[in-house]
């Protein structure tokens, strides 16, 4: 028997909803492979947001105060390309029956860059919904900083269609507790309430009360008992959208694979086809044409593509106000459209310090801080802050004001930047949520208009690791700030020193990792990670602290900027027999041993390899001048796991590295026990050039 269309919705509405149905149908059976279940059950919604509700044009993804939507529950990846092929977005009906093959831009899961349209990489659930809240936050920051009475030019809401796995991961939990603290009434959550995961019925793990846990996190919610009834969804978001003190959450109830007469309510709908004999039984009931399959009817999609039309009037309406705001406001109508494009302004680097030589010196993270605050005078572009580390890793900014709600907080303020409260704050307190500072940062830089910074310690870079691959898997420009670098951290033990993290974090396509070696060197990384664009950055600086080398007798810290040089050279300009690495708090040590070389007659080189990544891409004979391949005897000395260092050493060469976990005492007492001493640097490179038994 068919199901007759619901009350709600008119005869238009209702082939509307079941045309994004039966692509994504289509498109799964066709790719034998994706997840038919969420966008049978969601396709409601869908539509409803997508074409009464979203201000976008799709003639235009990029225009700037288009409204965000984010599919956090990416595996129903068919329901956004669905509809961005409906209305009208560059996403011909010859992709969307390329769904997940090679090439092609309906890949299994969103990404962004990659489909027009899609805001963000999703797929590791949770991640959308801390995406989310970073947009939210952007648009609220940008708002505060350039509206003006009459002139709203930074003024659009942030939709988040979320399913039951994202609101079981931590990641949403965290960004959920943050969001509710902010009070960020312009981010509404569509939860796709199914009551199914991909393995079980939700009723075998996931029982507690989601709407009493988002009220008591601070969060508008309303219920819709019927994922299909239109009317009540509409009401829903309007009720949203009119709260205005609070983020908003709609529970809606929905059915996966909708229509399915086998699958409908159960977990095999969610990560398998239908089958064919399902989809033709499936449209037989929901008196839908078996044949021809991507079946696009013509009433249909000339009510989808309205939105270009009205996208196209939303767009101008905006460019008119902008047109108005430059008359009236010259000048941050220039810096606003600056931080849109993303350019740094000329000379902005001029503000940045110097470091005059200083044999007891000071550590990289609080040379960070001094850089960092001294950039951010120039770059008002620059927001974020830390997992709760602000006196540990030096990332606050001074007189950058706290981003907060207006209202709240006035009982305890400790630990308050000033002088600003308010959205216009550029220091931002995460609280202890690694998890989901990660997500919000890339859910910021995917907004646009900010370059957004978290820091914590090295050790804790694996709390936000998903979200450091998919800032580097969607290049966003992200600057994390990663302390207490090693072991030399000291006391704290095992649990915070930094053994494998290096390695790690190298392994990550596309992220930049630079390790300075002194306070001149992280001047020059800073540079280097507020002027990346592809991608996010890692500065990976020590706790303790470190000479600013003298570079009068060593090569200029600029060098840092091609990942590697030599800083100190052979006297004379003689051939080297031996080639020490390092980098970060290393270098200098490497330094002292090839003073102790040097008088016992050994030609040693000395090279600073802050950045891998930096390094691998500059030219063969650049490398090989810094590297040549007729020295074979290379040592190289890094405070952490040897893996990978062989790449440079070779195998005649050797690494003093961390091959087990820390220990709790000074950090100098855990440094000197590890090996790493100019004594024992000599010995290993005496051994390496067959002096070994020599002394040190």
């Amino acid at each position: 028997m068919a199901i007759p269309h619901h009350p709600s919705q008119t005869e238009l509405d209702t082939l509307c909803i079941n045309t994004i149905r039966f692509l994504s149908v289509d498109a799964v059976q066709n790719a034998n492979s994706g997840h038919p279940g969420m966008p049978m059950g969601a396709a409601p919604m869908g539509y409803l947001l997508w074409t009464r509700y979203l201000r976008h044009n799709p003639a235009n993804p990029d225009w700037f105060d288009r409204d965000r939507f984010v599919l956090s529950a990416g595996h129903g990846s068919m329901l956004l390309y669905s509809l961005l092929h409906l209305t009208g977005y560059g996403l011909p009906l010859s992709e969307i029956k390329q769904f997940r093959k090679f090439g092609s831009h309906t890949p299994g899961h969103p990404e962004r860059g990659h489909t027009p349209g899609v805001e963000t990489t999703t797929g590791p659930l949770g991640q959308g919904f801390g995406n989310a809240v970073g947009m939210a936050m952007a648009e609220a920051h940008l708002g505060a900083r350039f509206n003006r009475p009459g002139l709203d030019v930074v003024d659009h809401y942030t939709y988040c269609l979320v399913g039951d796995g994202d609101l079981m991961e931590g990641v949403a939990a965290e960004a959920a507790s943050l969001a509710g603290h902010l009070k960020l009434g312009k981010l509404i959550c569509l939860y796709d309430d199914n009551r199914i995961s991909l393995a079980a019925a939700t009723a075998l793990t996931f029982t507690e009360d989601r709407a009493a846990r988002f009220a008591a996190y601070g969060w508008h919610v309303v219920e819709v008992a019927d994922g299909n009834d239109l009317a009540a969804i509409g009401a829903a978001l309007d009720s949203a959208r009119a709260e205005t003190g609070r983020p908003s959450l709609i529970l809606v109830r929905t059915h996966i694979g909708f229509g399915s007469p086998h699958r409908q309510d159960t977990f095999e709908v969610h990560g398998s086809p239908l089958g064919a004999e399902e989809v033709r039984l499936t449209k037989e009931r929901l008196g839908w044409p078996t044949d021809p399959p991507f079946l696009v009817p013509a009433q249909a999609l000339a009510r989808f593509r309205t939105a270009l039309e009205e996208g196209k009037g939303a767009e101008e309406a905006w460019n008119g106000k902008m047109a108005a705001y430059v008359r009236e406001y010259p000048d941050d109508a220039v810096e606003l459209k600056r931080i849109i494009t993303g350019m740094l302004p000329t000379g902005w680097e001029k503000s940045l310090p110097r470091f005059t030589p200083l044999p007891k010196g000071m550590s990289t993270r609080l040379a960070s801080g001094k850089i960092l605050a001294a950039a951010a005078s120039r770059l008002p572009e620059i927001i974020g802050g830390s997992a709760d580390l602000n006196p540990s890793t030096y990332t606050v900014l001074p007189d950058g004001g706290d981003f907060e709600p207006l209202s709240g907080g006035e009982e305890d303020r400790q630990g308050a930047v000033g002088p600003v409260w308010g959205y216009q704050g550029r220091n931002i307190h995460f609280g202890v949520r690694e998890h989901a500072m990660g997500a919000i940062l890339n859910g910021m830089a995917a907004h646009g208009g900010t370059i957004p910074f978290g820091a914590t310690f090295l050790a804790f870079s694996d709390y936000l690791r998903p979200s450091l691959r998919l800032a580097a898997l969607m290049g966003l420009r992200v600057i994390h700030v990663f302390t207490h670098d090693s072991i030399a951290l000291g006391e704290d033990g095992p649990t915070h020193q930094a053994v494998e993290h290096l390695a790690a974090l190298r392994a990550i396509p596309n992220l930049t990792v630079l390790r300075p070696a002194d306070a001149n060197e992280t001047a020059v990384a800073w540079q280097m990670a507020l002027a990346r664009r592809s991608g996010p950055t890692a500065l990976v600086l020590s706790r303790q602290n470190l000479p600013v080398l003298d570079r009068t007798h060593l090569a200029s810290a600029d060098g840092a900027r091609r990942g590697g040089y030599v800083i100190r050279e052979v006297e004379g300009g003689e051939v080297p027999e031996l080639i020490l690495l390092a980098s970060g708090s290393e270098v200098s040590l490497v330094l002292a041993a090839e003073e102790r070389l040097r008088a016992n007659g050994v030609r040693s080189r000395v090279v600073s390899l802050p950045s891998w990544e930096v390094f691998e891409v500059q030219h063969r004979e650049y490398r090989d001048a810094v590297l040549p391949p007729g020295v074979t005897a290379r040592l190289a000395v890094e405070a952490g796991s040897p893996l990978g260092w062989h790449r440079y050493v070779g195998e005649r060469g050797g690494v003093i590295g961390v091959e087990r976990f820390g220990a709790s005492a000074p950090g100098d007492v855990v440094m000197r026990e590890y090996g790493f001493t100019a004594d024992n640097v000599c010995r290993q490179a005496l051994r390496l050039i067959g002096r070994e038994g020599e002394p040190a």
